[in-house]
C-alpha cells in the first residue's frame, strides 16, 4: 500500500512539474506571438487549463509535505496532549471541508460537461475535476496525517509521555 501511495505521490509531482513547464511555455509563446501581432487564443485557454491542474495538485503536494502556512501562537503554550487533540480536530474540520469541496465539485463538473473553452474542444468539467482530484488526494493525505497524530499520541501514552 505504501509503495502505491509513493508512486501516486511521485506521479502527482511529475504531472504538476510537467504541467507547470507547459504552462510557462504556453504563456511565453503567447507573449512572443502577441509581440509580432499574431493572436493564438488556444494558448491562453490551454494555459488556464494547466494553471488549474498545477495549482490544485501543487496545493496537495504542499499540504502533504507540510509546507502550508500554520499559526500556532496560541497552541504552542499548551501541553503536548492538548496540542495533539487540537491538531486532530483541525484535521477533521479540514477533511470535512475537503469532502464538501469534493461533493460540490462533482456536481459542478456534471453541470459543466457541455460547456467548452472558446478555442479548444476541452469541456470545463475537466478543469473542475482538477479541484475534485486534488481534494480527494488531500483527503487521503489528511487521513494519513490524522493516523500519524494518533500513532504519536498512543506512543506517548505507552511510554509515559517521554518522547
Amino acid at each position: 500500500m505504501r509503495k502505491i501511495y509513493r508512486v501516486l505521490c511521485k506521479a502527482e509531482e511529475f504531472i504538476c512539474g510537467v504541467g507547470f513547464m507547459f504552462l510557462v511555455a504556453f504563456v511565453f509563446i503567447s507573449a512572443i506571438l502577441r509581440f509580432f501581432r499574431i493572436s493564438v487564443s488556444w494558448n491562453i485557454d490551454l494555459a488556464m487549463f494547466l494553471l488549474a491542474w498545477t495549482a490544485f495538485l501543487g496545493a496537495d503536494i504542499a499540504w502533504r509535505s507540510g509546507q502550508l502556512l500554520g499559526v500556532d501562537l496560541v497552541t504552542r503554550r499548551f501541553p503536548r496532549k492538548v496540542r495533539q487533540i487540537i491538531e486532530i480536530a483541525i484535521y477533521l474540520i479540514i477533511m470535512g471541508a475537503l469532502a464538501l469541496i469534493t461533493v460540490f465539485g462533482v456536481k459542478l463538473a456534471v453541470t459543466e460537461k457541455l460547456r467548452t473553452y472558446q478555442s479548444i474542444p476541452i469541456p470545463y468539467s475537466l478543469v473542475t475535476l482538477s479541484l475534485v482530484v486534488a481534494a480527494l488526494s488531500m483527503i487521503f493525505s489528511t487521513v494519513l496525517k490524522i493516523r500519524r497524530c494518533i500513532m504519536n499520541f498512543t506512543a506517548q501514552e505507552t511510554t509515559g509521555g517521554k518522547k
